[in-house]
């Protein structure tokens, strides 16, 4: 791998994390056309490197909200910073569980399955268009609603499946308000990817020897930088109700995708 390929990858991931077009499943794609033969150790050291910096663009982009949550907990009192965390930890168990019990199966997943990429894009698809003529409300998450997205966040681990789309669509239909559930989606999933970046750190699975930190380098900065450029530009498509041109891309990049498959094996 080589600074372009990083550079490519990094605003892949950037853009794909925010944008309802699933990065887990773009990044499959790009690694195959890139022709992506990096060792497994340096693959995921690259993958922890991207997450992060797409986890603080998020950061970045909802400080303040990040700020009024941590001012509201240490105030100890049951107040709407306090019941928004609860409602993020509850959302969080499902791909908790499902990251602990079932993470060997899920990683047999990945590794170029281009076929379960497309048809999981073409689902992805569906999703979006159900979500774009679903009737605004101002209804805001509920403690059921966070469970819920919180299984639609566990499923989109599945590649191919967008997690800003699926948590975005879920709690759309389910009758919350646009913006917030735009909001919610993207918090939500800050401490799951700082607790699996942790978590692969900890493994012992990731080397850094023979690392190029200039590839990793170019490729947390171009990562950040588009991440910031995608989230901002998400919660505006959202609140427009523009899913629907996604929903098109996601299914022309699936239909893509299965052909790209059935030429190439």
């Amino acid at each position: 791998m080589d600074v372009w390929d990083a550079g490519i990858l990094g605003i892949i991931q950037g853009l794909t994390e925010f944008l309802p077009v699933s990065s887990s499943g773009h990044l499959e794609l790009g690694k195959a056309i890139l022709g992506d033969d990096s060792l497994p150790k340096e693959s995921l050291l690259l993958t922890v490197i991207l997450h992060f910096a797409t986890a603080l663009s998020t950061i970045v982009i909802f400080r303040k909200d990040i700020a009024d949550i941590l001012k509201g907990l240490v105030s100890f009192q049951w107040n709407e910073q306090t019941q928004f965390s609860l409602k993020i930890i509850i959302s969080m168990i499902p791909a908790a569980l499902v990251g602990y019990f079932f993470e060997s199966e899920m990683e047999l997943l990945f590794g170029e399955n281009l076929i379960l990429v497309g048809f999981m894009l073409i689902f992805t698809a569906l999703l979006l268009w159900l979500t774009d003529k679903a009737k605004a409300t101002r209804k805001p998450v509920s403690y059921t609603n966070a469970f819920v997205i919180g299984v639609a966040q566990a499923i989109a681990i599945l590649p191919g499946i967008s997690r800003s789309g699926a948590t975005i669509a879920t709690s759309v239909l389910l009758g919350n308000d646009k913006p917030k559930a735009a909001r919610f989606s993207f918090l939500m999933v800050i401490p799951l990817i700082l607790g699996k970046i942790a978590k692969d750190i900890g493994s012992g699975e990731i080397s850094t020897e023979n690392a190029n930190f200039m590839i990793y380098g170019i490729g947390f900065i171009t990562a950040f930088i588009s991440g910031l450029f995608a989230c901002t530009w998400m919660i505006s498509i959202v609140k427009k109700s523009k899913l629907k041109y996604f929903s098109i891309y996601c299914f022309v990049v699936g239909v893509g995708a299965i052909i790209f498959t059935q030429v190439n094996g």
